[in-house]
């Protein structure tokens, strides 16, 4: 029999954090832990981090959810798939528990050349929000520490300014030398986002992750056929959980990418529907963290590892936060790394 109980963190941002949904000082995270009952070694954590504004369960009603969940696990009901309904970050935590009962340990869930230590993740260097000052110190601080891939957000302050930026990153740093991803995160109209895309495509980019809101896609398939700038597809993701509406909407837009958020969009095994679907038709992916602990992130990273892609990742470097749980997690030449020696300090959890 399983046993089921949860803890709640509040995560504090070593500095406050800039995002699209304004800028967050601190974040709630809630831990599921599962363990056997004949067995209590087995022991499985799980993370629930919805993001604030954007995860479709950062509602003041998740923790009332997670207590139901626990109480019916504990009293030995079965679990169907619409308990999770309308709660992605909850079906996440809920999943990467259950696989840390079936692992080798709570934290080792998928073990690969990264768990071993053999192979980094690369990844992406993330430039937050903020004024141009403080965006080309970031620029320069990733580079000298070995990233070879950059995101930046835009949309959010003056564009010419973000222009400017862009335009200082590939006077110095050519597309061969540096790759640059931006993320709109919906912030322009349809109508906007054609002239933007224009202006964008003289810098080599990568790709534009959203660049209108999601729900239109009449204006997101124009876009998509007629940009100069490949586009990537990732609050569109949010809240389609069903195969068939998977399909719909990548036959529908034809995005030239995907972006998966486990936390965002329903779990481990819904965003391996959705790479599936997306390499049937073609269509690039990459996986992306969305300010977890390292609990959750040590799940994303080690099923990350599990495809051996070379692409660069989405995916946060475990230092975001002053009081996160200590783990073998660790960035290095701007690749991801798990140092398997280290030990994870989950006293405060367990």
């Amino acid at each position: 029999m399983i046993k089921a109980s949860y803890s709640k963190r509040t995560l504090i941002f070593k500095r406050p954090a800039g995002t699209s949904r304004g800028i967050l000082t601190e974040k709630d995270v809630f831990y599921l832990l599962l363990s056997e009952t004949e067995n209590p070694m087995k022991t499985g954590i799980g993370e629930v981090a919805p993001v604030p504004g954007l995860s479709p369960d950062h509602v003041p009603g998740l923790e009332s959810k997670i207590m139901r969940l626990v109480l019916k696990i504990n009293n030995g009901e079965k679990l169907s798939e619409n308990e999770f309904a309308g709660f992605p970050s909850l079906r996440f935590g809920y999943e990467t528990a259950v696989a840390g009962i079936h692992s080798l340990s709570p934290v080792l869930l998928y073990p690969t050349k990264f768990t071993r230590g053999e192979e980094g993740i690369p990844i992406n260097g993330l430039i937050w929000m903020g004024p141009k000052d403080f965006m080309l110190t970031q620029v320069e601080e990733k580079i000298k520490a070995g990233f070879t891939c950059l995101k930046l957000k835009i949309g959010a302050i003056d564009f010419d300014s973000e222009l400017s930026i862009l335009k200082s990153i590939r006077d110095r740093y050519p597309p061969g030398r540096i790759e640059l991803r931006v993320d709109a995160n919906g912030a322009f109209t349809p109508e906007k986002a054609k002239e933007v895309l224009n202006q964008l495509a003289p810098f080599g980019l990568h790709s534009i992750e959203q660049p209108i809101k999601p729900g239109q896609y009449t204006s997101m398939n124009k876009l998509c056929c007629e940009s100069p700038v490949p586009i990537a597809l990732d609050e569109e993701l949010i809240g389609v959980n069903n195969r068939s509406e998977k399909e719909k909407l990548l036959d529908k837009l034809r995005p030239q990418y995907i972006i998966l958020k486990p936390t965002l969009t329903g779990g481990i095994k819904a965003a391996e529907e959705w790479i599936l679907l997306a390499e049937e038709r073609s269509i690039g992916w990459w996986i992306t963290s969305a300010l977890e602990s390292n609990i959750g992130l040590n799940a994303i990273a080690q099923w990350t590892a599990t495809f051996e892609t070379t692409n660069f990742q989405g995916l946060g470097t475990g230092a975001l936060f002053t009081n996160n749980i200590g783990s073998p997690l660790f960035v290095s030449g701007g690749s991801l790394h798990y140092q398997p020696d280290k030990k994870w300090d989950l006293e405060s959890l367990i």
